[in-house]
């Protein structure tokens, strides 16, 4: 598949280590460790950190003193964040937990540990979580107290079965139950940030409880919420000097190939694209060839924070429709061959700022890799 945009018609509808000058950085490469000591001065477009390399540290996370600064959270901010990440750890939650108790903490206080707001309190909810001492969460001085809101919060976790194969605002929301269910998922990518920094990695080690400083193994989920696509590997890069204008990575899925979805998110389309030398519509249930247009059977996911992702070649209609919540892992389709395809395989992008044309797209196997998945080329 050459192109990010699907053909029209049918165009789809549309850490932490940043300007400081030394300091000491463990790069982990999936177990192996190797101590550096770098200078470093980096200033992303956007503003936000960079993580740059570990897949988490065994140890507690140290509060005494100054904490990096995330983003524009201030060091009261930095410090609950981290009591958080360190009760989880406490209470023996893998990162995947600390990193929903995070963003769920954005989400209700701004790690903030309010008192009663007056007027602006909603009912009696206090504390970092919100919690709300007449629906049983303890009283007014435990749930203002950062670690007994935490342990509860978490608790109340390990509770919901299956929680860490979950969406992070389905799991959030299966705690806190709140009036505003999807607002947790925007906090996903920040949390993430945040947790990598205090651990040194950890939102890049598996999801299911696997040891700091091992990055996740082919298939697994990692405690940020991503996971490969497929198991293959690529057969065709991104933006190559072959292929200029490949706006995505193909991997050598063979037909039938279970498809997941990369991270937890929104199917915003399910449909077929493609056509015809002629422009005619041509169907996505046969075999496609260089000389059709069009992704054939595909699917994007919005996922929180603008990124979308992208799957072409589908064998058969997607197995998802849109508007239906995915998880990370979950299948969504089989590869195949449809569209613009010389044979079966799947095509993979990844995109920014809710921008599905080319001008979004970006480099899959880094954004992957940042995230600790790791897709051999």
């Amino acid at each position: 598949m050459d192109a990010a945009e699907p053909t029209a018609p049918g165009r789809a509808r549309r850490r932490l280590w940043w300007g400081i000058a030394g300091g000491l950085l463990a790069l982990l490469c999936c177990g192996s460790v190797t101590v550096y000591v770098v200078a470093l001065t980096l200033t992303p477009e956007n503003g936000s950190p960079v993580n740059l390399a570990g897949c988490g540290v065994d140890g507690e996370v140290e509060i005494d003193g100054p904490l990096p600064q995330v983003r524009n959270l201030s060091q009261e901010q930095m410090e609950n964040a981290a009591i958080i990440v360190q009760v989880g750890q406490d209470e023996g939650v893998p990162p995947r937990g600390w990193i929903i108790a995070v963003a769920t903490a954005m989400q209700e206080s701004t790690l903030h540990n309010y008192g009663h707001l007056g007027d602006r309190n909603d009912h009696d909810s206090q504390g970092l979580f919100q919690q709300r001492p007449s629906q049983g969460w303890g009283t007014v001085e435990q749930i203002t107290d950062p670690v007994y809101a935490s342990r509860s919060f978490y608790r109340s976790l390990l509770k919901v079965a299956s929680w860490e194969g979950m969406d992070l605002t389905v799991a959030a929301q299966a705690v806190q139950r709140s009036a505003y269910p999807d607002a947790y998922a925007k906090w996903e990518p920040l949390a993430t940030d945040v947790v990598n920094v205090l651990t040194d990695g950890g939102a890049r080690s598996a999801a299911n409880g696997g040891e700091l400083g091992q990055c996740t193994a082919l298939g697994e989920i990692t405690a940020s919420g991503w996971t490969a696509p497929v198991p293959q590997g690529i057969v065709s890069g991104y933006r190559t000097a072959q292929r200029p204008d490949h706006y995505g990575v193909d991997l050598g899925s063979p037909r039938g190939t279970e498809v997941r979805a990369a991270a937890g998110g929104v199917v915003i389309t399910a449909e077929c694209n493609a056509f015809a030398p002629d422009g005619s519509a041509y169907s996505c249930d046969v075999d496609g060839s260089p000389s059709i247009a069009g992704c054939g059977w595909f699917v994007n996911i919005q996922h929180a924070d603008g990124i979308q992702t992208r799957y072409c070649h589908f064998e058969t209609a997607p197995l998802v429709q849109v508007g239906q919540r995915v998880a990370a892992g979950e299948v969504i389709g089989v590869s195949g061959t449809s569209g613009n395809s010389s044979g079966p395989h799947l095509h993979f992008e990844v995109h920014t700022g809710n921008d599905q044309s080319n001008q979004g797209a970006i480099d899959p196997v880094a954004w992957l890799a940042q995230q600790g998945v790791a897709i051999d080329g």
